[in-house]
C-alpha cells in the first residue's frame, strides 16, 4: 500500500456555452491529450487504471462511456465511469491507489450541457411520485433553499450578489471561463428573476467542456513530476434525498465531508491553515452557505465575510479565484474543476489569478439538489 497520492497532471478545454465544433468524445480527448502531454504519460503503458465522470442524460446515450473507451484508454483495462460530480472521481481514484491495487489513474469528467434542457435533466432526479411531479429543477430548489438560508441567518440578496460580482470579475483572469465581467450589486439585483429570490446572474450558466487529472502514488508521482500535489485528506457524504426530510439552511453532509478530510489532513483549525478554497457555486448564495459548512467562517457570517473583502484574490481567504461554477463550468464538471483550479494554484501556475504564498487549498463538489452529497479535497503542495 502507498501512504500518499498525488496529483501530477492537470488539464481543461475552454469553457463555452456550446462546442458545436466537437462531439462529447472529441471534447474528452482535448482534455487527456493536454494531461497527458504535462506529464509526459503515455496511453496505455503509463496508466493502468481510468475514471470518466459523466451522466446518460446529458450524453445522450446509454451507457455512454463506451463512446470514450478508446479515449480515456480504458480497453483491456480497469475503467470506472461515475454518473456524479468529478471531485468524487477523485475520492474513488484516491482510494484504488490508496489499497495498492493502481499506481496510476487517469481522471476525466466532460458535459455537454448544450446538448438537452437543464429543466429535462434535473426534473428526472426528483423522486417520481411527489416532487416530480410538481415540476422541480435544481433551480426552484435552490431558490427554496435560499429562502430559508436568508430566513433563518439574516442572509441579503445583496449578501449573495457580491458573490457573483467578485467571482465574474475574477473570471476576467481565466482564460478557460465562458462568462465573466465588470458588473455590480446593482446588475445582479437587476438581472431577470427566474426562481424568487434567484435572478439570472444568481445562477451558473450552462456550458461544455471537459478536465483531466492525473493521480499517482507517491513512488511514481517523484518520478513523474517535480511539483507534485498532494492529496491531504478527502471526505464524503450524503444527506437525505427528499426535500423535506432536511432542513434546506443546514450544511450537515458538508460538515460530515469536511471534518472527515480535515481529519485526514492533521487539520484541526481550518481557519488558520486554509489559503484559498475553491467552492461550487452554482448558485450565488451557495459560497456563502458552502463556507460556513467548510467551517471556514461562522454560521450566518459569510455575508459579512465576503463584504470585508476577505474572500477576494488578496483577501484573507481567497474563495473561487478561478471565477467559481458562475463563470460557466459544466455539470459534472463542476468539483473536478474545483480540485484542478486548487492544484494549479498550489503548482504557482494559475497566472493572473495566482494567490500568493498558497500551500493549502480546499476543494468543495456536490451532487443533487441542494447539495445532497458533498465532497471535500484538502490539497497541498
Amino acid at each position: 500500500m502507498t501512504e500518499r497520492v498525488a496529483i501530477v497532471g492537470v488539464a481543461q478545454t475552454r469553457f463555452a456555452p456550446k462546442r458545436s465544433d466537437v462531439n462529447y468524445g472529441e471534447m474528452a480527448y482535448e482534455a487527456i491529450s493536454r494531461v497527458l502531454k504535462d506529464t509526459g504519460l503515455a496511453l496505455p503503458e503509463d496508466i493502468d487504471s481510468a475514471i470518466s465522470c459523466s451522466h446518460d442524460i446529458w450524453d445522450g446515450q446509454t451507457i455512454s462511456d463506451i463512446g470514450i473507451t478508446d479515449v480515456i484508454g480504458g480497453h483491456l483495462r480497469a475503467e470506472e465511469k461515475m454518473a456524479m460530480d468529478g471531485s468524487t472521481a477523485v475520492f474513488y481514484g484516491a482510494v484504488g491507489i490508496l489499497s495498492g491495487e493502481y499506481s496510476c489513474t487517469l481522471i476525466m469528467a466532460h458535459t455537454k450541457m448544450s446538448q438537452t434542457n437543464r429543466h429535462i435533466v434535473n426534473n428526472v432526479a426528483f423522486d417520481p411520485i411527489y416532487t416530480r411531479m410538481l415540476g422541480f429543477d435544481f433551480t426552484s430548489a435552490a431558490a427554496l433553499q435560499a429562502r430559508r438560508y436568508m430566513y433563518k441567518y439574516g442572509i441579503t440578496r445583496e449578501d449573495a450578489a457580491r458573490v457573483v460580482v467578485k467571482n465574474l470579475s475574477n473570471a476576467k483572469r481565466n482564460p478557460c471561463a465562458s462568462q465573466s465581467g465588470d458588473f455590480t450589486v446593482a446588475d445582479v439585483l437587476s438581472s431577470p428573476a427566474v426562481a424568487p429570490p434567484l435572478h439570472r446572474l444568481d445562477i451558473a450558466p450552462d456550458a461544455d467542456g471537459a478536465v483531466a487529472l492525473v493521480l499517482a502514488s507517491e513512488e511514481r508521482a517523484r518520478k513523474i513530476t517535480d511539483k507534485p500535489v498532494w492529496i491531504l485528506g478527502i471526505g464524503t457524504c450524503y444527506d437525505a434525498h427528499y426535500l423535506g426530510d432536511r432542513d434546506l439552511a443546514d450544511t450537515f453532509a458538508l460538515e460530515k465531508a469536511a471534518g472527515r478530510a480535515y481529519a485526514m489532513a492533521g487539520i484541526k483549525n481550518p481557519r488558520r491553515s486554509v489559503d484559498l478554497a475553491e467552492v461550487g457555486d452554482e448558485f450565488s448564495y451557495q459560497e456563502l452557505l458552502w463556507l460556513e459548512g467548510l467551517g471556514l467562517c461562522d454560521r450566518g457570517e459569510a455575508g459579512r465575510f465576503t463584504a470585508s473583502g476577505a474572500t477576494a484574490i488578496g483577501g484573507k481567504l481567497p474563495v473561487n479565484p478561478s471565477g467559481g461554477l458562475l463563470s460557466g463550468i459544466p455539470a459534472n464538471v463542476a468539483g473536478l474543476n474545483r480540485v484542478a483550479e486548487a492544484v494549479l494554484q498550489l503548482r504557482g501556475e494559475a497566472g493572473e489569478r495566482q494567490v500568493r504564498g498558497a500551500n493549502i487549498a480546499v476543494a468543495q463538489g456536490h451532487t443533487g439538489f441542494c447539495g445532497q452529497h458533498q465532497c471535500v479535497v484538502v490539497l497541498g503542495n
